[in-house]
């Protein structure tokens, strides 16, 4: 590519591009401006006298020049995140930022507590919290810690389970409660299509098999909202539904099924003394 030798900071920016699909997307998600981003994205291209993506009414689209490039950018930016990791994992200063990653309602009624009480107590080191669905990558260090309901596999990655979190059906106090293998005119409260295939969710449909479905959620705490209210009965975490008023656990001879919690690390990451703390207090106070 006449001779030039790229920077990571270049390639770091066509990587993002190339995730993201736009510019403004890479441009949040690296914390430049959109403009910053486009004229890097250009100075590169003229460098190497070639065109990386084809530009579209919907997008950045790579070009089989930038298809060529992008396995290489991505073994450097392994490395160099691999460089980031192993500094990170030797600093023992109870000082600094740790990212978490967690589902929406474990992040707001299990993490949160525990997150306040480490904050009296490490008040120099920033949490910042990311609750999504989305499975945050630990090599990337899209997150320091994850919390999530799927085992983890990658070989370098540490983990442990952490949790088990038992889960009820729900519904509002005076409504009628539904007899086991019928729920015939029983209105129903449960996760988003994209989601039917969780076992609480399976469960629902498999025990109460003429009820039907009138909202659907892929957030604990809309669809306890909408128990609460009436709409319909819901399976919920129990930590959530226990704590709610004016909505009564139903026994239906079974329980829902329950999910374990996971957490885990990247390895590099083991002696980082911020992250000890932390895994240490949280084993303390949630693990069972």
């Amino acid at each position: 590519m006449n001779g030039v030798n790229m920077e990571w900071s270049d390639l770091r920016i066509f990587l993002a591009i190339a995730r993201e699909g736009t510019l403004g997307a890479a441009a949040r998600k690296l914390g430049q401006s959109q403009p910053t981003m486009g004229r890097r994205l250009i100075a590169l291209e003229r460098a190497i006298g070639q065109t990386l993506f084809q530009r579209t009414k919907d997008g950045f689209v790579l070009t089989d020049e930038g298809a060529a490039v992008m396995p290489h950018a991505e073994a450097m930016e392994d490395e160099a995140l691999a460089v980031q990791r192993r500094l990170a994992g030797r600093d023992r200063a109870m000082e600094g930022q740790l990212r978490l990653s967690s589902s929406d309602w474990f992040g707001t009624h299990v993490l949160a507590p525990v997150l306040a009480e480490f904050a009296t107590l490490q008040p120099r080191v920033t949490i910042e919290l990311v609750t999504s669905q989305v499975l945050m990558s630990l090599p990337r260090r899209d997150a320091d810690l994850v919390f999530r309901i799927r085992p983890f596999d990658e070989p370098e990655v540490v983990s442990r389970r952490l949790m088990h979190v038992a889960y009820g059906l729900y519904l509002k106090q005076g409504l009628e409660v539904p007899r086991l293998g019928d729920g015939t005119g029983m209105p129903l409260v449960t996760m988003d299509t994209a989601f039917a295939d969780m076992p609480d969710a399976v469960w629902l449909k498999k025990v109460l098999p003429n009820a039907h479905v009138v909202a659907r959620s892929n957030n604990r705490d809309v669809q306890a909202s909408l128990c609460m209210r009436g709409v319909g009965i819901a399976v919920l975490p129990r930590l959530i539904g226990d704590a709610l008023s004016g909505v009564t656990r139903v026994e239906l001879g079974e329980d829902p099924p329950g999910r374990d919690t996971w957490i885990g690390y990247h390895r590099d990451l083991r002696r980082l003394a911020r992250l000890r703390a932390l895994l240490d207090l949280v084993f303390a106070r949630l693990a069972n």
